[in-house]
């Protein structure tokens, strides 16, 4: 009996600081911190070794940490759900994402370094961008999609390149834009292809 207590004793010990790990892990990120593993570990009161020995890598932690912080598409959407245009869909996706982004640029900027330095099929980065720019382009499902898909994949694809972190930090890093500025020109471009496709959509 007192074997089982202590198992169970040690067991709940692990969940609280694995808990302790993860809840430090999503202070830091939404705090735009940098986020590393030393600095996760001395938020949640453990040394280093004890928070690699929860999680092997970084980007584990980081994925676990932003596991259910980005709400799905469509009640990211919900705001333009009533909309079928999709240009404005699209600029409502693109400055969604890009502000949460901004908000949680300390753990994105460590996942994205993570996956330069070890590409991973399994996808460590949240794949949300693709979610959005899919529930976005909804409405042309039935023009674009049907009379040209080639051109809708397209679509997909190009947004996929200016709406996402890799295009926001270009715009502010190399390009010294400030955070709302760089939003505004990601949204602009966005806005750009999307009006192009829903032209040739018209025109078709």
């Amino acid at each position: 009996m007192a074997t089982a207590q202590t198992d169970t004793g040690r067991s709940n010990q692990k969940k609280r600081t694995r808990t302790a790990i993860v809840d430090a892990a999503r202070v830091l990120i939404g705090a735009g911190s940098e986020v590393t593993m030393p600095e996760i570990a001395r938020a949640a009161l453990v040394s280093e070794a004890t928070a690699y020995r929860y999680f092997p890598d970084l980007p584990s932690l980081i994925g676990e940490a932003l596991a259910g912080v980005w709400p799905d598409p469509a009640e990211a959407l919900q705001p333009v759900a009533d909309s079928r245009d999709p240009v404005e869909r699209v600029a409502y996706a693109c400055e969604f994402l890009l502000r949460g982004i901004l908000a949680r640029q300390g753990g994105v900027r460590a996942m994205m370094a993570a996956t330069i330095v070890r590409p991973d099929p399994e996808s460590m980065r949240p794949g949300i961008r693709f979610g959005l720019i899919d529930h976005a382009l909804a409405p042309l499902d039935g023009t674009l999609g049907v009379t040209d898909p080639d051109a809708f994949t397209q679509l997909k694809r190009s947004l996929a390149v200016v709406v996402g972190a890799d295009a926001l930090f270009t715009l502010t890093d190399q390009l010294g834009l400030t955070p709302d500025e760089a939003v505004a020109s990601a949204v602009r471009t966005a806005t750009t292809l999307t009006q192009a496709a829903v032209r040739t959509a018209a025109e078709g």
